[in-house]
């Protein structure tokens, strides 16, 4: 069986989870159109479950059944859109996130007026009533 990266979404590798066969391609790779190859022999029957490394907490994960009385489920697969909080990301985290680079930004905006505008000897702008 032939494992081919496409490039997209970061290095990949393929790491053994539970099973009997020996499934290792190493360290992840980010580039495309590597291959990892294994030959599945007569000790590899079963289902040999697999994961992705780097990936693993989003689920990226597989399994390979070997031998032809091996019972099989069909679970689906990945491929389309997910949203962030079926990746596991709190809603929340991102809110924070934008409050704070909208307070920068408002903080550098008043900071930018105040340094105009504001109260100086040399804008003229004292207070004082000459």
């Amino acid at each position: 069986m032939t494992w081919e990266w496409t490039g997209e979404g970061g290095g990949h590798n393929v790491k053994m989870e539970e099973g009997p066969a020996g499934l290792d391609s190493g360290a992840a790779v980010g580039e495309a159109g590597t291959t990892y190859e294994y030959t599945f022999e007569e000790g590899d029957a079963g289902i040999s479950k697999y994961f992705c490394a780097p990936h693993k907490a989003l689920n990226m994960k597989g399994a390979v059944a070997v031998g032809g009385d091996v019972a099989t489920v069909e679970v689906g697969g990945g491929g389309g859109r997910k949203e962030l909080h079926e990746l596991g990301v709190p809603i929340q985290a991102h809110w924070v996130g934008s409050a704070t680079i909208l307070g920068i930004i408002v903080t550098l905006v008043y900071t930018f007026y105040i340094l105009k505008y504001g109260e100086s000897p040399n804008t003229g702008n004292t207070g004082g009533g000459e």
